[in-house]
């Protein structure tokens, strides 16, 4: 004890050290099947277990005939309203409509012109209220090269500051709910520019926000030199933000949120366990897969309005002989939707749109080719239980490169979104509050009998 370990032996030690670790962690596949255990909270097809109730949103990717499961056109509701509706409905009236997406999944019902400006108001007073010198000592301080991390050292930091910060009272929480959502934007943004100069040297600045600005048109106004932006740019960012915002209790980080909610901790830890949930490439990470995926895509393809060698690549990307050799078409597919995505059906209405103002069309065509393409490639290729659409994850990526968003920031926006569905759970969690969330797990080792430090390993030289 105490004698200095050599650095070259301490990382060979854990090398191979990991290696029996990881043989020891091995559990028989076919016990899971014995056991009847649901692997990821879901059942033989694919369909969650059920664990709880919610009013904030529901999901429908199918409907019931004769008692039989029939997959239909993906569709998904904000507390009992159809999320095309709503887009529909702030489109028309040409307004933005993130801010009427918080005001509805934490109430529970459409705000008037009032209650709508009101909540506007309030999340103006709280982007201003970054406690003196965060920024500073914060964001700039050890910059992360991982926005998402930066998001959750500044939530958790904010406990700090606030006096009130393990009361979880409904008024309380819905405060600190209100502030995080008002900060978040400045958090990502603010944390790309300390990242941008002292990881890659570019130029610093820092704009604060506008109180007579939407959250879209504040993040771009944030994030570009010039402050400018275009109508459609803000009006598209804005319906990202809004599609984003709420996916239902059972997707991974906001089954997080009600998890680590139910353990009485406060908003600030509940917000960071969720947020690193949805860093993960298999979760909120997966726009940015699609952005680098279709980058080497375009390197690779010698023509792409050739459908046979656009077919070829994706046969190659299944079978792990491209791109990240994952084996996977990154935005194809859903845990849920089988026939399509309504989030990925909405955004694709306004792609074409952006792609023409940023004159991009050959790669709105390339991303058609492959959302009709890849289904066929997947079913030839895989054993698949249901139909496979394009997801929101796959159009997302593409609209935030033609709006000139670095790939880093492209995680944080859904998180900047999400927040408000996070939110929304969190209070549904306590004001139902009942047992601590603890789903059980089958013990499968073998039992076997202490053996005294002495005695250890005798028994492999006999």
């Amino acid at each position: 004890m105490g004698n200095k370990m050599d650095l070259e032996y301490r990382n060979d030690w854990i090398k191979s050290m990991a290696k029996r670790c990881e043989a020891s962690s091995i559990i028989d596949s076919s016990l899971f099947s014995k056991y009847d255990v649901k692997r990821g909270l879901r059942d033989i097809n694919g369909q969650g277990v059920l664990t709880g109730l919610t009013e904030v949103s529901e999901i429908r990717s199918y409907t019931v005939v004769d008692r039989d499961m029939v997959p239909c056109e993906g569709k998904l509701f904000y507390q009992g309203i159809d999320i095309e509706e709503i887009v529909d409905g702030f489109l028309q009236e040409k307004r933005f409509g993130f801010e009427e997406v918080v005001y509805l999944l934490l109430f529970g019902e459409l705000p008037t012109e009032e209650q709508l400006e009101d909540l506007k108001d309030v999340l103006a007073e709280y982007r201003n209220s970054l406690p003196s010198g965060f920024v500073r000592d914060i964001i700039m301080k050890a910059p992360s090269s991982d926005l998402m991390n930066t998001l959750g050292r500044s939530v958790l930091t904010l406990y700090s500051y606030d006096e009130k910060a393990d009361d979880t009272s409904i008024e309380n929480v819905l405060r600190q709910c209100l502030e995080l959502v008002a900060l978040f934007p400045m958090f990502a943004v603010y944390g790309y520019q300390a990242l941008s100069y002292y990881h890659e040297g570019n130029g610093f600045f820092i704009h604060p926000p506008k109180p007579e600005y939407s959250t879209a048109e504040n993040i771009l106004h944030m994030l570009r030199a010039d402050e400018s932006f275009t109508p459609l740019e803000a009006k598209i960012l804005d319906i990202a933000l809004v599609l984003h915002a709420e996916h239902g209790g059972g997707n991974n980080s906001t089954f997080t949120d009600h998890v680590v909610t139910s353990s009485g901790t406060d908003t600030y830890a509940v917000i960071s366990a969720a947020l690193g949930s949805l860093k993960g490439p298999r979760h909120g990470g997966a726009n940015k897969k699609v952005s680098l995926m279709f980058e080497d895509m375009k390197k690779n393809l010698k023509d792409w309005e050739d459908e046979d060698e656009i077919v070829r690549y994706l046969t190659a990307l299944l079978n792990k002989q491209a791109f990240d050799k994952a084996g996977l078409i990154y935005g194809m597919g859903h845990a849920v939707y089988s026939i399509s995505d309504p989030r990925a059906r909405t955004f694709r209405k306004f792609v074409k749109k952006l792609s023409e103002e940023k004159g991009m069309m050959k790669e709105y065509e390339l991303y058609c080719k492959v959302e009709r393409l890849a289904p066929e490639v997947i079913a030839k290729e895989r054993s698949i239980y249901k139909g496979v659409s394009a997801n929101i994850d796959f159009y997302s990526g593409l609209v935030y490169s033609m709006l000139g968003i670095p790939t880093e920031l492209y995680t944080p926006i859904f998180a900047i979104g999400r927040i408000a569905g996070w939110s929304a759970h969190r209070i549904e969690e306590l004001v139902n509050a009942g047992k601590i969330i603890r789903p059980a797990y089958k013990a499968v080792a073998v039992h076997k009998p202490y053996v005294a430090l002495s005695e250890r390993g005798k028994e492999n030289q006999e």
